[in-house]
């Protein structure tokens, strides 16, 4: 009897342990967070890029692009880490051009950084 005993408040503990355990309910966020930052991250440079078509002061345009460089941190998929950096620095490289008023090399290389933005985003959708 004092086995039985012993077995049901076990059980009993380890049930109400087992409820009140915030991983049970806990949701997995990190792809949800890494397909955000890829969508946003291709979403800020489309912006960029249309301030630029649209002959936006380069005040705005480097705000774009600095917003896109702080969203692309969050994208981390292995697969494509190093092209994250390579896009990365095409967009520092975009943005110190606008700072000089060489918007033409800039827009090329913003070009660039988009297209490569959007590849990385078919491979990590294409693995997930």
């Amino acid at each position: 009897m004092n086995f039985i005993k012993k077995k049901v408040i076990l059980a009993i503990v380890a049930s109400a342990i087992f409820a009140l355990s915030s991983t049970v309910y806990a949701k997995a966020t990190g792809e949800d967070k890494v397909t955000d930052a890829a969508e946003n991250t291709v979403a800020k440079v489309e912006e960029a890029l249309t301030l630029v078509e649209q002959g936006a002061d380069k005040e705005a345009i480097v705000k774009a692009i600095n917003d896109a460089r702080q969203i692309q941190k969050l994208w981390r998929y292995e697969l494509t880490e190093r092209q994250r950096e390579r896009e990365n620095n095409k967009l520092r490289i975009a943005r110190d051009a606008f700072q000089k008023g060489e918007s033409q090399p800039a827009e090329a290389t913003l070009r660039e950084a988009l297209a490569g933005f959007k590849e990385m985003k078919t491979l990590y959708d294409k693995n997930h």
